[in-house]
């Protein structure tokens, strides 16, 4: 197969992992700057141009669209997908992942636990918002950070009611969340592929901190998760309508919760820390779903 990695940067470990994933079980592995690409969109043959030439012959594509680039990215993939080539995550998956409100809604209507979220556009409504998740301490998160960036934990109703008033007045979107004092810094990050749970890992916060991202000085360590983390991953994942994902787990005093689907999760951090490949199985997964549609199309040809 023809195998396209939309990256804005091939030196990544994760980029650099997917292609080798590709080439050891005999496929052509070829990265894509997302943002070079460039559509032609008509109802006859819609296609792709990169660096002034038509992409032509791709089989699949593995998309790893950074958290800046959604709009773009998703349109790159969607674009992909019109041209008939398989999407490891689909364009309307990791849209809905990407908006961290539409994916706790989603979460919501499955019944798949998380931590109380609140949700409110005026000043006015700030006291009963955070009565709502609880009170203090409580979690306060822009809807458009990433890797732990733009999240605070108000550790008192006076800072609370500050923070969310002073991001309000920036007409920031913003989610407040009970705290899960519980968990101490700490959450469960599984990597799935399809139905199944690859690797798991504990992600440890540095000293003094309650975000757990390895990008902010976190350490990871080998964990084994429960049956009931397990399945409630793979819900999580099939929720979203994803694939391949990260989920984050906070293990709480009422059970596991789910804080996070992650449509491009990290790669190095949970290969270092697990020593498992996950990058082989999610090749595997494409190659059956690529068959399946040849197969399909040659039935109903």
């Amino acid at each position: 197969m023809k195998i396209g990695i939309l990256s804005q940067f091939p030196q990544l470990y994760s980029t650099q992992r997917l292609v080798a994933a590709c080439q050891s079980r005999g496929h052509e592995a070829v990265v894509i700057n997302t943002l070079n690409c460039y559509m032609n969109i008509n109802s006859i043959k819609p296609s792709i141009h990169y660096e002034g030439t038509e992409l032509v012959g791709f089989d699949a594509i593995i998309p790893r669209i950074h958290a800046s680039v959604t709009f773009y990215g998703c349109a790159v993939v969607r674009q992909f997908e019109m041209m008939g080539v398989y999407a490891a995550n689909d364009s309307i998956s990791i849209a809905r992942s990407r908006d961290k409100l539409r994916a706790l809604q989603l979460l919501s209507r499955k019944g798949i636990g998380m931590p109380v979220t609140g949700f409110a556009n005026k000043p006015n409504d700030i006291p009963d918002l955070i009565n709502m998740v609880g009170g203090a301490p409580l979690v306060i998160k822009l809807l458009e950070g990433t890797q732990g960036i733009g999240v605070v934990l108000a550790e008192t109703k006076t800072a609370a009611e500050s923070v969310i008033e002073a991001f309000l007045g920036l007409k920031a979107n913003i989610l407040v969340q009970e705290y899960i004092k519980e968990s101490n810094g700490s959450d469960i990050r599984c990597f799935v592929v399809g139905d199944k749970v690859i690797a798991s890992m504990k992600r440890q916060g540095p000293e003094g901190d309650f975000r757990s991202n390895l990008h902010l000085g976190g350490c990871g360590e080998v964990v084994k998760i429960t049956a009931v983390e397990r399945k409630m991953a793979i819900a999580a994942v099939k929720a979203m309508g994803l694939v391949v994902a990260g989920v984050d787990i906070l293990r709480s005093n009422r059970g596991p919760l789910i804080l996070e689907v992650n449509s491009a999760p990290g790669i190095e951090g949970i290969e270092q820390t697990t020593g498992i490949s996950v990058t082989e199985p999610i090749v595997e997964y494409i190659e059956k779903m690529v068959a399946a549609r040849k197969t399909n199309r040659s039935i109903i040809a």
